[in-house]
Parts: C-alpha cells; sequence; structure tokens
C-alpha cells in the first residue's frame, strides 16, 4: 500500500511522533492506521502525546560561535535534572550548530540534524527522556567580534542564562566584560532608540502620578519628570549603564576606551516568560480517589 503524506500527518498528530518514524510505522503495517499506532507504542515512540500538554519552562540556554555570527538557542524540559542529563545537552549544543546556518527559529525546526528535522528530534526524546522537551526561540548578533558567555555554565556553552555580544572593532576580553555584565545587570535595550516606546511612556506616567502626589507646581514636576527619566533610560540600556568593572564610566564610555563600538547584544534567559504550573498534590490526591 502506498504510503502518502496525509497518512503520516494524521499519525504524527495522534501519537506526537516524529515524521520518519510515523512513515516506517505506516510502511511496517502497510498502512494500516491502529497498527502503527501499536507498533510507534511498542518502539515507545508514541510516549510524547501523553507529554506534550505538560509546561516545559526549565531546560537550557546554548550558546554558540563562527567567524561574526553568534547564535543563542533556548530548549526547555520540564525539570531542572533533565538539563543536566548528558544526552539532553548534547542535543541542545548539537541544536546551536544547526542554528549558526539559519535565520530564525522556524529554520531551525526544519534544519536537519543527522538524518532528521530538529523538531522530529525533539519529538523523538520526548520518547526516550521522558519529559515533555520544546524548542523555544533562538537569536543571533552579528559584528567583527562576537562574544559569548554563559552564566553558571553546566557543561561547555550551556547554562540557564546565555549571552552573546557584537562588537565593531576587536577586543574580545572587553567584550567578555561586557557579556558578564550583560547576565548580571539584564538591560532592557542596546541604547535609548531601542527601548520600546511602550514602556518608556508608562514609566514617565507612573513618574508623573509619584511627582503630582507631592502637590509640587506643574513647572517643577515637568523638570523632575526629565531628570526621572534620564536615570531611567540609563539604568535601562547596555550604553547607558554604569560598567560592573568600573561603574565611574558607563558601558559606552568604556567602550569607546576600549577601541571598539557595541552594535548588539542578546541575553536569553532560561524559562523568562514562561508561566509555570504549580503542583497541587492535594488535588491530585482527591482526584485519583474520584
Amino acid at each position: 500500500m502506498a504510503i502518502t503524506a496525509a497518512m503520516v500527518k494524521e499519525l504524527r498528530e495522534a501519537t506526537a511522533a516524529g515524521m520518519m518514524d510515523a512513515k516506517k510505522a505506516l510502511t511496517e503495517t502497510d498502512g494500516d492506521f491502529d497498527a502503527a499506532v501499536d507498533w510507534l507504542r511498542t518502539k515507545g515512540l508514541a510516549k510524547a502525546a501523553k507529554k506534550s500538554g505538560r509546561t516545559a519552562a526549565e531546560g537550557l540556554v546554548a550558546v554558540a560561535v563562527e567567524g561574526g555570527k553568534g547564535v543563542a538557542v533556548e530548549v526547555n524540559s520540564e525539570t531542572d535534572f533533565v538539563a543536566k542529563n548528558a544526552e539532553f545537552q548534547g542535543v541542545v549544543s548539537a541544536i546551536a550548530q544547526a542554528a549558526l546556518k539559519v535565520s530564525d527559529v522556524e529554520a531551525l525546526a526544519a534544519a536537519d540534524l543527522g538524518g532528521k528535522s530538529v523538531a522530529d528530534t525533539i519529538t523523538a526524546k520526548i520518547a526516550t527522556i521522558g519529559e515533555n522537551l520544546g524548542l523555544r526561540r533562538m537569536a543571533t548578533v552579528e559584528g567583527d567580534t562576537v562574544v559569548s558567555y554563559v552564566h553558571n555554565a553546566a557543561a561547555d556553552g550551556l547554562g540557564k542564562i546565555g549571552v552573546l555580544v557584537a562588537l565593531k572593532g576587536d577586543n574580545e576580553a572587553f567584550g567578555k566584560q561586557v557579556a558578564m555584565h550583560i547576565a548580571a545587570a539584564n538591560p532592557a535595550a542596546l541604547g535609548e532608540a531601542d527601548l520600546d516606546p511602550a514602556v518608556v511612556e508608562k514609566e514617565k506616567q507612573v513618574q508623573m502620578d509619584i511627582a503630582r502626589e507631592s502637590g509640587k507646581p506643574e513647572n517643577i514636576i515637568e523638570n523632575m519628570i526629565v531628570g526621572r527619566m534620564k536615570k531611567f533610560i540609563a539604568e535601562s540600556t547596555l550604553l547607558g549603564q554604569a560598567f560592573v568593572i568600573n561603574p565611574d564610566l558607563t558601558v559606552e564610555k568604556a567602550a569607546a576606551d576600549a577601541g571598539v563600538e557595541i552594535v548588539a547584544f542578546v541575553r536569553l534567559e532560561v524559562g523568562e516568560g514562561i508561566e509555570k504550573e504549580e503542583d497541587n498534590f492535594a488535588a491530585e490526591v482527591a482526584a485519583m480517589q474520584g
């Protein structure tokens, strides 16, 4: 019986198996859908369907640099225990290397990883590792010099916080210092022009409300707001922040003294922005009792 793409798609959706695994299951069972599901279950490749609804908010960030390009990739797991698993770490490192050849996370999911797509590789690992896993995001920077840094590395190039810094000019040692600064200070943007206007406006309104509570005249309040917003922008942007290595200098001034210009940065932290499920053991026991 001819195995069609539609048959493979239907089986993948039902079992969350990888594309090649689904096709092989249908081939082995002569296109019998139910038999193919059983075949996948016996091979441990249909487990993913049961796990795919669980929140994956742990995991690893991997960084990789090649020439003037750097990539950072976040791959999530359900528990920190899996993030320490050598098999999982190997997969995440390989995904980061594949990311050097693509431009976005969609292309990365489809990229080849030893004969399988990255997406299918992750699906297969859900079955073998036993947790829901997910390729969440990637980011890239480019420059004359690109430096990477991982805070509290779990393995080479892998950890909870990954940073990339792109420089115009050549000063890798300074780039490493800036990367460590970014890991600690977590700037919202490179410079004032890169800040989200909505965030700036919201802060301005908050500061105006605070100032008006003081009962001071409007002209005094306006001057107060100018100073407060200047401080907010400095503290929120990498170039405006006090450099952790020498707080007497802004990062921008330190870069100029080092003979380089910072053109881009990326900071990825595992799980940021993911709403984690809270375990309710009592509710689980009650549900089990019917």
